[in-house]
């Protein structure tokens, strides 16, 4: 079992999200905790208002919402209700959350069976349930037990705990006039806004386009932009809007421009341990390599979990570059990584690579490879080697150093791993006393 816990400001919004997922059919309220009616007879707005007078004992509390999932094992589907209810209050009271008021909701729309739990932070006396490093201590000793206590698939037998977040292949794309409309962009919405860390309007679409959806606000003169409004759209497989546009207040989630504005200064210190891994993915894709197109470069980079969305004009010409890591879940423009990762920068170290190594092959006849010069200096190839040959000793190089990029930027090694030929050489010191002279 993996227990993810998050908190957030609205408790409204955590819980309208899992009563929506309730009237798509793909997940029920299960149970509740410290509620005073069973939850067959509790309607939304009883659900809500019991959560809002407990959370008004203490306003200073932003933060007040508690929202945890209890992912299982894949082989573990088909544990009855009563059961996970036993093990959600097992683990409520083992984290200091026993008296707290609770809802448990089981999900289906997931490989592996998983529970959510929403609750708070702010007790019936007023005061705040302290969380600092509730998921290291209080919850990592209740998993254990509970593993134990119900025979659960341990924790440890997981790669990672991110692989059961969603991941990009989870969701499928949008096809316009194949799907309606809202729920299907809900879907996407419900998956991408709150698992990935991106930081302004551009970082969540280079996301979300991957989906055919984007985040849209209109022109500055249009009305929607001037009163900061959002809409949410699907585009076809060129890129252009279908569709009527659904307005952000009209999803659940709510994720309007007001949210989304929270979500860019939370996300914007969650996502800076990530950034090495994904400097590393491109420097050492371009390290010691001969020119390669950056379409090359971004198929190899994608090899790692990374996908370079190329940003062009109208006329072909790139203006821009986004990084999407979907192993960590961030999202960077290229110069939030540094100079060097910019669309300019890019282009220049590809073109860079080339004029190096084209250097180096004028100033010597390569005879080793059947290569000679006429008396006007022009090269002359053999026709032994034919254009399939070609393709295939460049697409085995291509796959090879892919395989080195995947293999250095594994989250198993630190994040802040930089191979040695990029490290600068380091100064010896002198030993006290001695002198160059020795």
């Amino acid at each position: 079992m993996v227990a993810i816990i998050k908190t957030g400001h609205s408790i409204n919004r955590i819980l309208n999200y899992n009563e929506s997922k309730v009237q798509q059919g793909v997940a029920e309220c299960i149970g509740a905790g410290n509620y005073p009616v069973d939850i067959e007879k509790m309607v939304f707005t009883m659900k809500l208002n019991r959560f809002l007078k407990q959370a008004d004992l203490n306003e200073n509390v932003k933060r007040n919402s508690v929202h945890i999932s209890l992912n299982f094992d894949g082989t573990e589907k088909g544990i009855p209700k009563e059961k996970l209810m036993e093990i959600a209050d097992t683990y409520m009271a083992k984290i200091g959350f026993k008296e707290q008021p609770y809802l448990v909701y089981q999900h289906h729309d997931a490989g592996h069976p998983h529970i959510h739990i929403i609750s708070l932070k702010v007790r019936d006396d007023g005061s705040r349930i302290d969380m600092q490093n509730i998921g290291r201590n209080q919850s990592e000793k209740a998993r254990k037990e509970i593993e134990t206590a119900y025979g659960l698939v341990p924790a440890e037998k997981y790669k990672r705990e991110k692989e059961l977040v969603v991941k990009p292949f989870d969701t499928n794309k949008v096809e316009y006039g194949r799907t309606e409309s809202k729920r299907a962009i809900t879907n996407v919405l419900d998956k991408v806004i709150q698992n990935y860390k991106y930081t302004s309007l551009p970082e969540l679409n280079a996301v979300l386009q991957q989906y055919n959806i984007a985040a849209d606000r209109g022109s500055e003169n249009s009305r929607i932009f001037q009163n900061r409004g959002l809409v949410y759209r699907i585009l076809d497989q060129g890129g252009n809007k279908v569709g009527v546009p659904i307005k952000a207040s009209d999803f659940y989630s709510k994720p309007t421009l007001k949210f989304l504005e929270e979500r860019f200064i939370e996300n914007e210190k969650t996502r800076t341990p990530h950034k090495s891994r994904i400097k590393n993915a491109v420097d050492i894709a371009l390290l010691n390599n001969k020119k390669m197109a950056i379409q090359e470069l971004a198929k190899i980079v994608e090899m790692s979990g990374i996908k370079m969305v190329l940003r062009q004009n109208a006329k072909g010409l790139l203006y821009g570059i986004t990084y999407v890591d979907h192993h960590t879940q961030s999202v960077f423009n290229g110069s939030a990584l540094g100079k060097l990762y910019s669309a300019k920068a890019i282009q220049e170290r590809c073109g860079l690579n080339e004029l190096v190594h084209q250097k180096t092959a004028d100033s010597k006849v390569k005879k080793s490879n059947g290569i000679t010069t006429d008396g006007d200096s022009r090269e002359v190839r053999p026709t032994s080697v034919g254009q399939d040959s070609k393709k295939s000793i460049a697409g085995n190089a291509t796959n090879e150093i892919a395989k080195l990029v995947n293999a250095l930027t594994q989250s198993e090694h630190d994040s802040s791993y930089l191979p040695n030929q990029l490290k600068g050489k380091k100064k010896k010191k002198k030993r006290k006393g001695s002198s160059d002279n020795q």
